[in-house]
C-alpha cells in the first residue's frame, strides 16, 4: 500500500483563541500544523506545542519554507504583512478559518451556533457541557476555556458540532461575518449591539450580516431569541424561514426563567407553562440567566430534556476569565473579568451588585476593543460602572482619545494613565469587605500577577 503523507496547513494568527481552536482540530484530524503569530505565548502556545504544532514567532517569507498544502488566514492579517505576501507571490492556495472549518468540519454535522454581541463564549460553553453531561460527545470551538473541559475546541465524537459563532470578519479577501460559513441547525441569537466600529459602519450593517445567518438556518431548524431584544427582533422581521423560539425572564415567553434569588443564583425554568425544574449555580447576573435559557432551549432541540439540562448546569462551572476569582484573603476579593462592551460591563457588575449588597466594589477598566478604543460608546461606558463604588480607567499613551470625557458622566470614576497608579489606588481603596473587579478582553499589562503578588 502506498503510504500518503498527512496534509500540512500552516496557519497565521494561530495563536488566537478561534485559530489556536481550528489547529487544534487540524491535528485530531491527522494534519500536520505549523503556525505563526506576532505574540507567540502561553496558554494558547503551551496547549498548541503540546498537540505537536511548530509555532513560528512573527511573520516572515521564510515561515513558509515549509512548504505548506494549504494555508489559513487568520482576520488579523492585512496585506502588506511581510507573510501574507509571500504567500500571495508564491500562489500557495490560502483559504479563511471559518471557511476552512465549514468545508473540512461542519459539513454533514449538525451545527448549533450562538451568535449575539455578548454572551456567546459562555452560552457555547454551557450548551457544549450540556451535551456532554448528558452523553453526546460534542466537538465544539469556543472564544475561552470552559472549565469543564480544560480546551477551547475539539473534533467530538458524534453528530453535533457547537460554535461560537462571531461576526466579526473572515479575512481581508473575505468581508463576510464568520457566521455565514457555519450553516447552523439549531441557532442562538443572544443580542445585538453596536460593536466591532473598526469594520462596520452602524448598527444597521451588523444587522444584515445577522440577516444573513437567518437565512441559511433551514425550515426544519430553530432559532432561539430573547423576547426582549428589540435589535433580534427587527433582524427576524427581515425575513425568516424558521420556527422562533423565544425566551423572557419574570415575563411570558416559550421559555421562561422565574428568579428565586434577585442575583440570578437559582431560578425556576418553565416551557410553555410547565414547570422544569430549578437552577441553582454559582454564576450570577440576569444575562446568564437568558444564556442558561437559550442553552436549554438548543439542547431540547436536538432531544435533551430540560430537567437534564439543568442537571448538568448545576455543574456548569463558567470560562476561564468570566468573573473567576483570581485572589481571595483578607476579605478583598480580585474577578477577572472579559468584559468588552458597555452592556457587558453593566450587567456583570449589576449581578455583582446582587450578590455582595452593599459591600465595597472597585471596577477597573482596560478600554481595549476596537469599538471602545475609538471612544464610540464615552456616555454609555460612564454609565456602565455606576453599581461601583469606585472606578478607575486605564488611560494607556496610546489610546487615541481622553478618557476624562467621562467624568462628565459619572462622578465615581478615576482615570489612571499606568499600572502602578491603579495598583497603588486598589491599594488605597481596598480596605475591609471589598470586591475588585478587573475587566479587560487583553493581558491588561500584567496587572493580575502583579496584584496577586502586593495583595
Amino acid at each position: 500500500m502506498t503510504q500518503h503523507k498527512p496534509l500540512h496547513i500552516h496557519i497565521l494568527g494561530i495563536c488566537g483563541t478561534f485559530m489556536g481552536g481550528l489547529a487544534l482540530i487540524a491535528r485530531e484530524l491527522g494534519y500536520t500544523v505549523s503556525g505563526s503569530d506576532q505574540n507567540v505565548y502561553p496558554p494558547m502556545s503551551t496547549q498548541l506545542e503540546e498537540q505537536g504544532i511548530r509555532l513560528m514567532n512573527g511573520y516572515k517569507a521564510e515561515n513558509l519554507d515549509c512548504k505548506p498544502d494549504l494555508v489559513v488566514i487568520g482576520n488579523a492579517m492585512s496585506r502588506g504583512n511581510p507573510e501574507v505576501e509571500a504567500v500571495l507571490n508564491s500562489g500557495l492556495p490560502y483559504i479563511s478559518g471559518p471557511q476552512w472549518l465549514s468545508e473540512h468540519v461542519l459539513q454533514k454535522r449538525w451545527v448549533l451556533a450562538v451568535a449575539g454581541t455578548h454572551g456567546k463564549t459562555t452560552t457555547t460553553s454551557m450548551l457544549s457541557w450540556i451535551l456532554e453531561f448528558n452523553g453526546f460527545k460534542p466537538g465544539f470551538l469556543i472564544g475561552g476555556i470552559p472549565l469543564n473541559f480544560g480546551i477551547s475546541a475539539r473534533l467530538g465524537e458524534s453528530d453535533f458540532f457547537v460554535i461560537e459563532a462571531d461576526e466579526y470578519d473572515c479575512a481581508f479577501f473575505d468581508k463576510r461575518s464568520k457566521f455565514v460559513h457555519y450553516r447552523p441547525r439549531t441557532a442562538i441569537l443572544n443580542n445585538l449591539e453596536y460593536d466591532h466600529a473598526d469594520i462596520f459602519e452602524n448598527l444597521d450593517a451588523i444587522k444584515k450580516q445577522f440577516h444573513h445567518l437567518v437565512r441559511t438556518v433551514p425550515s426544519q431548524g430553530l432559532i432561539i431569541a430573547p423576547d426582549c431584544e428589540q435589535h433580534v427582533g427587527e433582524v427576524l422581521e427581515m425575513g425568516c424561514w424558521t420556527p422562533v423560539v423565544k425566551t423572557a425572564i419574570d415575563a411570558d415567553a416559550d421559555w421562561q426563567a422565574q428568579l428565586l434569588k434577585a442575583d440570578g443564583s437559582q431560578f425556576a425554568v418553565q416551557f410553555e407553562g410547565q414547570s422544569q425544574g430549578v437552577v441553582d449555580w454559582p454564576l450570577t447576573g440576569r444575562h446568564n440567566v437568558f444564556n442558561a435559557l437559550s442553552a436549554i432551549a438548543a439542547a431540547r432541540h436536538i432531544g435533551i430534556q430540560a430537567s437534564a439540562a439543568i442537571e448538568a448546569l448545576q455543574q456548569f462551572q463558567n470560562v476561564k476569565r468570566r468573573m473567576e476569582v483570581i485572589v481571595s484573603r483578607a476579605g478583598i476579593t480580585v474577578y477577572d473579568d472579559f468584559a468588552h462592551h458597555p452592556t457587558a460591563i453593566k450587567t456583570t457588575l449589576d449581578g455583582l451588585r446582587k450578590q455582595v449588597g452593599d459591600q465595597k466594589i472597585l471596577a477597573i477598566v482596560e478600554p481595549r476593543s476596537n469599538t471602545m478604543r475609538l471612544g464610540v460608546h464615552t456616555q454609555s461606558l460612564a454609565e456602565s460602572l455606576a453599581q461601583a463604588d469606585t472606578a478607575i480607567v486605564y488611560q494607556p499613551d496610546n489610546l487615541g482619545w481622553d478618557l476624562s470625557q467621562l467624568q462628565r458622566f459619572a462622578d465615581n470614576i478615576q482615570i489612571c494613565n499606568s499600572l502602578e497608579a491603579i495598583i497603588e489606588q486598589i491599594k488605597a481603596e481596598a480596605g475591609g469587605v471589598c470586591h475588585v473587579l478587573l475587566m479587560s478582553n487583553g493581558s491588561f499589562g500584567g496587572i493580575y500577577q502583579r496584584l496577586r503578588d502586593e495583595l
